[in-house]
């Protein structure tokens, strides 16, 4: 029988805020190349300030609050990852928007990542957040309701 890992913040060899923050540093780049690459120069200044807002919310750690609990209604009555599902319509329209069709390599570059990080946050949630396990049977899609 194996033990139970002591550290709910280490997975493999890795630990989960070392994993987090990969992520995190993995979408940083994709963000920038999404916007620079889209609009051809680093001269963009509203990229500039996306990035600033984006950073200044985002976080690079999966954790859970004192007295956090499941939320299962709003969009997270139709899938598990709302936040992930707006960011891919992001990644996808802003080089639509901006006419570029090679900024839509940056969506390729960090879906794995993206998917990889869900994936992680929700054995996370699993193991340390109570009646998540029984959220995902009810709420059977991470993203896309029907297909993922």
């Amino acid at each position: 029988m194996q033990s139970a890992n002591p550290d709910p913040h280490r997975s493999g060899n890795l630990s989960l805020n070392t994993k987090a923050w990969l992520g995190f540093i993995f979408l940083a780049l994709a963000m920038s190349l999404l916007l620079f690459v889209t609009a051809g120069t680093v001269h963009y200044w509203q990229a500039w300030v996306y990035l600033a807002v984006y950073f200044t919310f985002g976080s690079a750690t999966i954790e859970i609050a004192e007295d956090q609990k499941v939320i299962s209604t709003g969009p997270y009555a139709y899938v598990r990852h709302p936040m992930y599902a707006g960011g891919s319509l992001l990644f996808i329209g802003t080089p639509l928007a901006l006419g570029s069709c090679w900024g839509l390599l940056a969506f390729v570059a960090v879906l794995p990542a993206l998917i990889w990080r869900l994936l992680d946050e929700e054995k996370f949630l699993a193991r340390n957040l109570p009646g998540y396990i029984e959220y995902c049977a009810k709420v059977r899609w991470r993203m896309i309701p029907g297909i993922f």
